[in-house]
């Protein structure tokens, strides 16, 4: 074996622990891998030697042909809600976990092959990914990385020198993804639907341990059930809450969020038809199959919510061996998802808006005003479908007094300047507790904004253009500008200006499609 294939510490603890919850297997053959694109900066996190892997070594690991030492690959086994309907049996059709590290802080970290052939749970499909759609999930998922959103991340694209039919033939790829775990609701789901609840029990107890080891001690509080169960429902809602009022941040689009693509770890998973909003409108969809607006931008929430009920389901039998008493339990949680997300959204608003999440009132009718504010800031926004990015950096400069930018980019300045006029009181209110004596000047709003709200997002046709020319053209070179300009979103540098611009009037409508 290669320097490379002993380059892993691999300590897997799902293939260990829940035996009978995936089915070992092996990569599809590839005559001839190639490193495309390779993370030196995860690779250092995860205690690897990026020089030894970056290579045709790390190629031939990176598309599954060499099977380090202590690897276990295998393929997951999960079912799902799709767009509302419920399969049964999904799983890793074209994803391979080949064994668990942790990291240089102490974390697990899984490392999966995505592309790498069909397995047991492919229905039909060959398993395989197009490069387009490789390349597409490194993006992303670098770029919501640098915003500071949890996320899957990209440890290195091989392409196969193969072709993969789809409309047409396209080039193929391997993509390595490095998740926190890949467990998620619809893992919960095969099991249950298969009325294994001892299965649903044991995963329960792997994720208690893996992710959310505070509910360890947790014992039993009602009748014959266990408080942990129930209690890691509400964490797993109150990661989600996080994470989805962190996509609304910044006008982030999942695209495709049935119960299969949500992770119990909190974190983004499964970059297919997402992409970010240029004008605001709450309804906009980019999936080219989410013709009823499913998972619009402003249903979200609600679909989190609704996933959450999905999962809560699966664990009623944990919850309470009484039925009807499980029920009102889980409802009760499920139920205070709304107010836990409406926290955490107004928070990041107020982030973004360069407010404190805690003001000195502390009262609720602050909360109603600082809502009512951030409201019909929409409303303006949404009345001219302005430029969601560009609009908060553009306000920032508001903060010391200089609207000529904010300006440009409304037609109603008489609303814009109503509201506004309510902003900077609101701001100089808080401003004067901070500085009684009026010294601040707005400089360290501006300041605290511009490091929360990004000049740079992958703009959908900045993004387009990258993959068109890397998957026509086999030129990463605009691909991997793009990805150096997104690896740090909030500091705006000369030159870049093409890449804080929202697309072209005339510029066709984008569409986004699942990276089968």
């Amino acid at each position: 074996m290669t320097d490379a294939g002993n380059a892993f510490a691999f300590d897997n603890s799902y293939a260990r622990e829940l035996d009978g919850f995936y089915a070992p297997w092996k990569a599809a053959p590839v005559a001839h891998p190639e490193m495309l694109l390779f993370n030196h900066a995860l690779a250092q996190e995860l205690g690897l030697d990026g020089q030894l892997l970056d290579g045709p070594d790390g190629a031939a690991v990176f598309s599954g042909q060499l099977m380090p030492e202590g690897a276990q690959p295998l393929a997951q086994a999960y079912a799902g809600h799709q767009f509302g309907g419920f399969s049964p049996q999904l799983g890793d059709g074209r994803a391979l976990l080949i064994g668990e590290l942790v990291d240089q802080q102490g974390h697990r970290r899984d490392l999966q092959l995505k592309g790498s052939g069909p397995t047991p749970f492919s229905r039909g499909g060959d398993g395989k990914a197009p490069l387009g759609p490789v390349l597409r999930e490194y993006l992303m998922g670098e770029a919501m990385h640098a915003l500071g959103i949890p996320t899957t991340r990209a440890l290195a694209a091989v392409a196969t020198n193969e072709s993969v039919r789809r409309d047409g033939m396209l080039p193929g790829a391997v993509l390595t993804r490095v998740a926190s775990s890949h467990v998620r609701v619809g893992t919960f789901q095969f099991f249950a639907a298969r009325g294994e609840t001892d299965k649903v029990q044991q995963l329960a107890d792997y994720v208690i341990a893996r992710h959310y080891s505070e509910l360890a001690d947790s014992g039993p509080a009602h009748g014959a059930g266990d408080d942990r169960y129930l209690q890691l429902l509400v964490s797993i809602g109150q990661r989600q809450a996080e994470l989805v009022a962190r996509w609304m941040a910044v006008g982030f689009i999942h695209g495709v969020m049935n119960t299969d693509n949500m992770a119990v770890s909190g974190e983004t998973i499964d970059y297919g038809p997402c992409a970010f909003m240029d004008g605001y409108d709450p309804r906009t969809v980019f999936s080219s199959i989410d013709h009823q607006g499913r998972y619009a931008y402003a249903n979200q929430p609600v679909i989190a919510q609704w996933n959450l009920a999905r999962l809560a389901e699966t664990l009623l039998p944990l919850i309470d061996t009484d039925e009807k008493r499980a029920v009102e339990l889980a409802t009760e949680q499920l139920n205070r998802f709304v107010d836990h997300y409406q926290g955490c959204w107004l928070a990041v608003m107020r982030n973004k808006l360069g407010l404190s999440v805690q003001t000195d009132s502390g009262s609720e009718s602050q909360n109603v005003d600082d809502g009512k504010l951030v409201s019909d800031w929409f409303q303006l926004l949404e009345s001219e479908a302005v430029d969601f990015t560009a609009a908060f950096r553009a306000l920032a400069q508001v903060a010391v007094g200089d609207r000529s930018v904010l300006n440009t980019l409304f037609q109603d300045r008489q609303g814009l300047d109503a509201w506004c006029d309510r902003w900077v009181e609101r701001s100089a209110a808080e401003l004067a507790d901070v500085s009684p004596d009026g010294s601040s000047d707005g400089g360290l709003q501006m300041e605290a904004m511009n490091a929360v709200n990004p000049v740079y997002i992958p703009r959908n046709h900045l993004v387009e253009a990258a993959l068109d020319v890397a998957v026509s053209g086999s030129d990463l070179e605009s691909f991997n500008e793009l990805l150096g300009v997104l690896s740090d979103p909030f500091t705006e540098r000369d030159g870049l200006e093409a890449y804080a611009a929202p697309a072209p009037a005339n510029a066709p409508p984008c569409v986004t499609f699942c990276g089968t």
